[in-house]
């Protein structure tokens, strides 16, 4: 991977070494190596033509399908910077995000044109709007607007330091910010990657893109199998009854796959009768996974298990929980799993280190670390120091064998009587009983204790609620001030496209109409 020096240079590489292999599948629709550089090349032309500069923005709004790369690595050879904007976003919201990238350029997927119409006249800086498909009456095509361009590389040399990609943290406190990566974040994820053990794939294998491209996990998947030479099988998104389809048909070799996405495939309809042997590996990450799930997804899958902590900032690098670790460590189970090759990985309890088995914050510090968040000094001297570290947000504690346990959130932690409660060790005792498909915990106002942890619950079918029966099984896991006060029941959990629980959303009932939501 040495000839690897910027996105741009995965197509072009790949290329010329492997012109005729697939690069791509989407819903019957391949595309060879030459074919993704050719695409490229024209979608470089056509941004340059349209008044696109080097560290330009240019926005895009679409479910996952393969031509997300075509104008990822076109951006990557115009020297632009590409912005995917969450498609999940309720209109005022994406035209918050438009309007930070000051993106020229409007790429969009057909679902979303109604968005973006309500929007426009929000959104003054957009002048050039791309519908994906065809058939717009007014907008080009993606293919159409390029096709008129040369299929030769522009020839721009990229720096390091360029922006290829501006992701937008979820927002779960605050407006979201964006999280400006570079050509040498890139390299870092590249090379301690595969230092790591994880990240390492052989020419011609599969892997199975599932996570939304918007998301750092997505993105990064499908950059490091174009960069080896794999085949990657593009999912519009995340459906169980389609994963188990497309494995056994595409004899799929590696996927990412959230917990909250493993849990669902687990209790699909055919998932006991669907083939699994080519798989190899089934990365997941982004949100805690409990014991049973995870224990469930070993037996059924049967391929190797690696967990990867890291966030959107530190471009997904961080600590990495090896498929040794899970066959022959199971006291390790619930951790993160030590820090990668090139990644340093502390905890802070305010100005001093934490001592082994400590609660504190975590914070990570590589090249890898993001370059800042987007036309926002004072958030990104906030959240990395003048060392380079970068605080996470995450609390956890390192045990005496090095390995990185999170607890959860800085901000979701509960006090109650004093006691601080960390909401994923709670939710582990609770997925532990066997009526409980899905689970949250949350604080919830308490005269007495200022918070009371209460644990929103999603049934299996055939199961009927019992508070009393769950809260009972968790007393025999967990300390009393830990255990649940109270149960509720819920169809479905608030989550954001990585997985995680929006407990800030469901918190919101219990904590109206008071001055803060803590005790």
């Amino acid at each position: 991977m040495t000839d690897f020096t910027t996105i741009a240079d995965i197509p072009r590489i790949q290329a010329r070494q492997r012109p005729n292999d697939i690069a791509l599948w989407f819903e019957g629709r391949t595309t060879t190596y030459a074919q993704l550089d050719a695409a490229s090349n024209r979608c470089a032309h056509a941004l340059i033509a349209a008044g696109v500069k080097p560290g330009d923005r240019v926005a895009c709004m679409a479910k996952n399908d393969d031509e997300f790369f075509t104008y990822w690595m076109g951006a990557a050879k115009a020297r632009a910077c590409l912005a995917p904007v969450n498609w999940r976003l309720a209109p005022p919201e994406a035209a918050f995000v438009i309007n930070d990238t000051d993106a020229t350029v409007m790429i969009c997927g057909q679902a979303f044109v109604d968005v973006i119409d309500s929007i426009l006249g929000d959104c003054p800086s957009l002048k050039h709007l791309v519908q994906v498909e065809p058939g717009h009456p007014s907008w080009p095509s993606l293919q159409g607007w390029i096709s008129d361009y040369p299929a030769t590389d522009p020839g721009l040399k990229a720096l390091e330091d360029d922006d290829v990609i501006q992701l937008y943290t979820s927002g779960t406190t605050g407006l979201p910010k964006g999280v400006q990566l570079t050509n040498q974040n890139y390299n870092v994820l590249f090379t301690c990657g595969v230092e790591a053990g994880w990240a390492q794939y052989e020419i011609g294998d599969v892997l199975l893109a599932a996570m939304p491209l918007f998301h750092v996990a997505g993105c990064n998947l499908g950059a490091l199998g174009l960069l080896q030479g794999t085949k990657v099988v593009v999912l519009r998104e995340i459906d169980p009854a389609v994963i188990l389809k497309l494995i056994p048909e595409h004899k799929v070799n590696h996927a990412f796959l959230a917990p909250v996405v493993i849990n669902m495939v687990l209790q699909a309809p055919g998932c006991k009768e669907t083939d699994f042997s080519s798989l190899r590996r089934i990365f997941y990450g982004a949100s805690p996974i409990s014991e049973a799930v995870l224990l469930a997804a070993k037996a059924q899958f049967g391929c190797s298990f690696t967990q990867l902590y890291g966030l959107t900032e530190t471009i997904g690098g961080g600590c990495v929980l090896t498929p040794e670790d899970h066959d022959n460590r199971p006291d390790k189970l619930r951790a993160c799993g030590q820090p990668w090759p090139g990644f340093e990985v502390r905890i802070r309890n305010g100005d001093k280190p934490a001592a082994v088995m400590e609660v504190g914050e975590i914070e990570i510090r590589s090249a890898g670390v993001m370059k800042g968040y987007w036309k926002r000094p004072e958030a990104t001297a906030e959240a990395i120091d003048a060392e380079g570290w970068f605080k996470s947000g995450d609390a956890g504690y390192f045990d005496a064998d090095g390995y990185l346990f999170i607890h959860d959130r800085v901000k979701d932690m509960i006090v109650t009587g004093g006691e601080n409660v960390y909401p994923a060790e709670v939710e582990n005792a609770v997925y532990s009983h066997p009526s409980v498909a899905d689970a949250a915990v949350i604080g919830v106002p308490d005269d007495k204790w200022g918070e009371a942890v209460k644990a929103v619950v999603v049934l299996r079918p055939g199961f009927e609620p019992d508070a009393a029966g769950i809260i009972a099984h968790c007393r025999g896991l967990i300390a009393g001030y830990k255990v649940p006060k109270s149960v509720d029941f819920a169809e479905t959990l608030p989550r954001n496209p990585s997985g995680k629980v929006l407990r800030r959303e469901l918190r919101k009932t219990f904590w109206e109409g008071r001055s803060r939501m803590v005790g």
